[in-house]
C-alpha cells in the first residue's frame, strides 16, 4: 500500500458520520426594510439615493460625461457614453458603471448582482466607481431570505456586493478601492 493510500485510509477510519446541518430559524426584522438597508449600506461605506433616483442618476451621469468621464450603463432608463464591450480589457479606463441589482439585503446592505445584469463579469470590479440601481420591493430582511430567492441554476456568475472595495493590513491601515470600485452609490427605485 502506498503512503498516500495509507493516509487516506487512516483519515477514512476516523471520519465523523454524516449528519444533517442544523436548521437556523431566526425571525427577520420586517419593520422599515429600506431604513435597515440604508443603515447597512452606510456601515459598508456606500450611499443610498432615494428621492427621484432615476432622474438623479441620469443627471449625475450627464454631469460626469460633460467632465469627460467614461460611463457604461446597463440600466435601460440611464444613458452612458460607452457600450459594454465583449473584451474585458476594453474596460481598463472605465470611470463609472451603472448596473441593475437583482436583490438587496437589509441586514448587511449588500446587493446581489449577476453577470447577466452587469453585461460582463468584471464590470462591477474594474470600474473606479459603481452605481447600482435597486427596486425597493427587491429588498429582503436577511441573507436567509436572499438565498431562498436567488437561483444559481441559470446564473453564470453572481456576487453580493456590499460597499466599495476595502482591505486593511495588520497595522489597521484601511485602503478603499484596492480590489474594485472606490465608491458605491445605490439608487433606489
Amino acid at each position: 500500500m502506498s503512503s498516500k493510500a495509507e493516509i487516506l485510509a487512516a483519515l477514512k477510519s476516523v471520519a465523523l458520520p454524516e449528519h444533517p446541518m442544523p436548521k437556523v430559524e431566526i425571525a427577520p426584522r420586517l419593520d422599515d426594510l429600506i431604513g435597515q438597508y440604508e443603515a447597512g449600506l452606510k456601515a459598508c461605506g456606500g450611499t443610498l439615493i432615494r428621492d427621484n433616483a432615476l432622474a438623479a442618476l441620469q443627471s449625475q451621469v450627464d454631469a460626469l460625461i460633460a467632465e469627460g468621464k467614461q460611463v457604461i450603463s446597463r440600466v435601460d432608463a440611464v444613458t452612458g457614453n460607452r457600450e459594454v464591450p465583449s473584451d474585458p480589457h476594453e474596460l481598463k479606463d472605465i470611470n463609472y458603471a451603472v448596473i441593475p441589482g437583482q436583490l438587496g439585503v437589509a441586514e448587511n446592505g449588500s446587493i446581489w448582482v449577476t453577470e447577466d445584469l452587469a453585461g460582463i463579469r468584471i464590470a462591477p470590479f474594474i470600474c473606479e466607481n459603481l452605481m447600482l440601481v435597486l427596486k425597493a420591493e427587491d429588498i429582503v430582511a436577511n441573507m436567509h431570505q436572499a438565498l431562498a430567492k436567488i437561483s444559481l441554476d441559470n446564473t453564470g456568475f453572481g456576487v453580493f456586493i456590499a460597499g466599495p472595495s476595502k482591505t486593511a493590513d495588520i497595522e489597521q491601515a484601511l485602503v478603499i478601492g484596492a480590489h474594485g470600485a472606490c465608491t458605491l452609490n445605490v439608487y433606489l427605485v
